[in-house]
C-alpha cells in the first residue's frame, strides 16, 4: 500500500524566501515549456526534452535535473487531454527526486535551491517516522497556509486479509456520522455545530467586506474541514480498532452516487453537502489494510426500512431520523444501529459457509 507522509519543513526566513524563489522558476519553466507543447502539439516529455531542454537551462538558470522534472509534471498535465492549454501557478508543488534531495542526520533534509544545496529541518511525529524508512520515488514541495511541506510516498507492506466469517456493520449518515451493529453512536453534533459556525461568520465576514474581514476570511480557511478530517480519523480509528480486537471484518454500505439520488429541501441542502461520508470511507478502508482487518461493501438499498425480526420492508417503519418501529410485528428500537444490524447480515450472507473439503455448503 502507498500512504503519503507529510513532513513540515522549519526554513530560516532567508531560507524560506530560497524555496519561494526556487518553486516560482521552477513553475515559471513548467508554465513556458506547457506554452512551447501547445504550440507545437508536443506533449511528450522526451520530445519535449529534446526540443527544449538547452533553451530552458539558460533561461532559467536551473540544475539539469530541476528542469527535468518541469518538462515531466508538462507532459503528466497533458494525459489527461490535450483540449485546453495547461498552466501552472507560482507557487505550485514541485517535485524533487534523490538527485536533488535527500535526507540528512538530526531531522533535516537537503533540497536543491537557485543557491544551491540547503539544510533544512522538519518536524516529524512518531506516526510519521515508522514510515519514512519505505520512501519510494519523488517527494513534493508544497507550499500552503503560508508555510512549506513535503509529501513523502511511504510503500507500506500490508499484512495478509482473513476472510471474515462475523462483521461489524456500519451505518453512515449526517446526524449520527457512524453508528456500528454493536450500538455504538458517533454523533454528528459536533461537526454540525461547527459547520454552523463557521457558515454563520463567512457570510458575515463576505457581507462585511473590509480589509480586516478579508484577512479574518483568510486566517479561518479550512478550519471546519480540518476539524472534519480529524473527527474521520477518530471514528474510522476506533472501529477499525474494535474490529481487529474481535477477529472480525468491516461491512459497509455502497453509497457512491447517493448525492444525485438524493434530494434535499432547501434548508438542508448545505448540511447534505458537507456530509463527508467517501472520506470517512476511504479512511476505514485503508486503516482496515494496514490492520490486515476486511471490508465489504453491501447494497444499501432499504437498510433504513428493512425489520431484522420479521424482513418487513416499508417506508412507515421510520416515523422519525432516531426511531425504528416495524409496522408488522411491532419490532423497535434505535434507527441507525438496526440498520447497521441489517448491513452486518446482508455482510454475512454474501460471504458463503465453507466445508472442510473446500465445497460451499447451502
Amino acid at each position: 500500500m502507498k500512504l503519503t507522509v507529510n513532513l513540515k519543513l522549519v526554513p530560516s526566513p532567508e531560507q524560506t524566501n530560497l524555496l519561494r524563489e526556487t518553486m516560482e522558476r521552477a513553475n515559471a519553466c513548467a508554465s513556458h515549456a506547457s506554452d512551447y507543447a501547445w504550440r507545437t502539439q508536443t506533449f511528450h516529455q522526451h520530445a519535449l526534452q529534446k526540443a527544449i531542454y538547452h533553451h530552458l537551462r539558460e533561461r532559467f538558470g536551473l540544475c539539469a535535473q530541476m528542469v527535468v522534472r518541469a518538462l515531466s509534471k508538462v507532459g503528466d498535465a497533458y494525459k489527461l487531454d490535450r483540449k485546453t492549454q495547461r498552466t501552472f501557478r507560482p507557487l505550485g508543488a514541485i517535485a524533487y527526486d534523490d538527485r536533488i534531495f535527500g535526507f540528512k542526520p538530526g531531522d533535516t533534509v537537503s533540497l536543491w535551491t537557485l543557491q544551491g544545496r540547503q539544510f533544512i529541518p522538519y518536524q516529524c511525529g512518531d506516526y510519521q517516522r515508522r514510515f519514512l524508512p519505505s520512501r519510494k520515488g519523488e517527494v513534493d514541495l508544497v507550499y500552503h497556509g503560508g508555510a512549506f511541506y513535503l509529501n513523502i510516498v511511504c510503500e507500506v507492506e500490508e499484512p495478509p486479509v482473513a476472510e471474515s466469517q462475523e462483521f461489524i456493520g456500519v451505518d453512515l449518515g449526517i446526524v449520527n456520522i457512524a453508528t456500528d451493529s454493536d450500538g455504538n453512536v458517533y454523533s454528528g453534533a459536533k461537526v454540525e455545530q461547527h459547520r454552523r459556525i463557521f457558515s454563520h461568520r463567512r457570510r458575515n465576514l463576505q457581507r462585511k467586506g473590509t480589509r480586516a474581514a478579508r484577512r479574518k476570511l483568510k486566517s479561518i480557511k479550512g478550519k471546519q474541514a480540518r476539524f472534519q478530517t480529524d473527527q474521520n480519523h477518530v471514528i474510522s480509528k476506533r472501529i477499525v480498532a474494535s474490529a481487529k480486537r474481535t477477529c472480525r471484518g468491516i461491512a459497509l454500505e455502497e453509497l457512491k452516487g447517493i448525492r444525485e439520488r438524493v434530494t434535499a429541501r432547501r434548508r438542508q441542502r448545505a448540511r447534505l453537502a458537507n456530509w463527508s461520508f467517501h472520506q470517512l470511507r476511504s479512511f476505514i478502508e485503508y486503516k482496515a489494510r494496514l490492520a490486515g482487518v476486511e471490508v465489504v461493501c453491501v447494497d444499501p438499498r432499504n437498510t433504513s426500512r428493512t425489520c431484522p425480526a420479521c424482513g418487513c420492508i416499508d417506508k412507515a417503519n421510520r416515523p422519525d431520523q432516531a426511531t425504528f418501529l416495524c409496522v408488522s410485528c411491532g419490532f423497535s428500537g434505535h434507527a441507525d444501529a438496526i440498520a447497521a444490524g441489517v448491513i452486518r447480515a446482508r455482510a454475512v450472507v454474501m460471504r458463503p459457509m465453507v466445508a472442510s473439503n473446500g465445497r460451499a455448503v447451502a
